[in-house]
């Protein structure tokens, strides 16, 4: 408990961290407000209300159906929730299996396994999901499984070789030499090592899954239309941008906000969880220059 609570106190220490995890944490308070509580109906249409300004009762303002944009995008943030820990389940199961495989198996295995992982790196995550999308049809379980495996491989890819110097080092040999078995070496000693890697390449696929299922809502490979989304209700606002900039705003504010709080969530946990970084950033701040004459 007290190993957590200062992980956790580092990381609410360091700007990016706090910053991340305020906007992570909101984003899923919203989440779970929408499943009981929103100010209006989302897919209510209200005509003789269309367009109509922030204020009061519409805070942010109405679409050109009448529905309110505040209670679309807080039923939006469900999606968003559901794709970056689906995407994020996957990928780790992905990239864990294959980082493994390439570095703790025999060495003809390895050597497939590191040719496969450099193979699949070569197609873009998103190029994979349009492909799948078109052949399967839209759906957000597709956009999970495409992104959680394309980065499942950049995730093997990044860590393997962690796994492999972390293998060579003198406490994982005595660790072996104590009687430890391979899974328990990987558990107790390789695992935790490679930790704050796998975390910083698990929040970037994450904030990347949510940025895939928003262009894909957007280009009508992602959401079915009648699941919120904010990528589908960027795409409705966006024909009427010039009659109606600000109605724009809210949806790419909200994608934006969440991509950047997961990648600064990342950075700061990498911080917090990797004792390393903090000792040098330490050293740096107390190291005083000599004085030259």
């Amino acid at each position: 408990m007290t190993r957590r609570a200062s992980w956790l106190g580092r990381l609410w220490a360091l700007p990016a961290g706090r910053f991340g995890s305020i906007v992570v944490v909101a984003i899923a308070v919203i989440a779970l407000v929408s499943l009981v509580w929103t100010p209006f109906e989302p897919q209510r249409v209200d005509v003789p209300n269309r367009w109509a300004p922030p204020g009061w009762p519409n805070v942010l303002g109405t679409d050109a159906s009448g529905r309110d944009i505040l209670s679309l995008l807080m039923t939006g943030a469900q999606t968003t929730i559901v794709v970056a820990v689906g995407a994020g389940l996957v990928a780790s199961a992905v990239g864990v299996a294959l980082a493994c495989l390439g570095a703790l198996t025999a060495r003809w295995t390895r050597e497939i396994v590191a040719v496969l992982v450099d193979i699949l790196v070569a197609f873009p995550v998103l190029l994979i999901a349009m492909m799948i999308s078109a052949v399967w049809g839209g759906s957000l379980w597709v956009v999970i499984i495409a992104v959680g495996i394309g980065f499942g491989v950049n995730i093997a890819r990044v860590t393997r070789p962690e796994l492999r110097r972390t293998l060579h080092s003198d406490f994982v040999l005595a660790a072996r030499a104590s009687g430890l078995t391979p899974g328990q070496t990987a558990a107790r000693h390789l695992l935790p090592n490679v930790a704050p890697v796998f975390i910083v390449q698990l929040s970037w696929g994450m904030a990347v899954a949510v940025l895939a299922e928003a262009g894909l809502s957007y280009l009508g490979f992602g959401a079915p239309p009648t699941q919120p989304s904010w990528g589908l209700l960027l795409s409705e606002l966006q024909t009427y941008l010039t009659a109606h900039p600000l109605s724009v705003v809210w949806p790419g504010l909200a994608i934006t906000a969440t991509v950047l709080g997961l990648n600064l969530l990342g950075d700061g946990l990498r911080e917090a969880t990797d004792p390393t970084l903090s000792r040098r950033r330490s050293a740096a701040r107390t190291h005083t220059p000599g004085v030259v004459a």
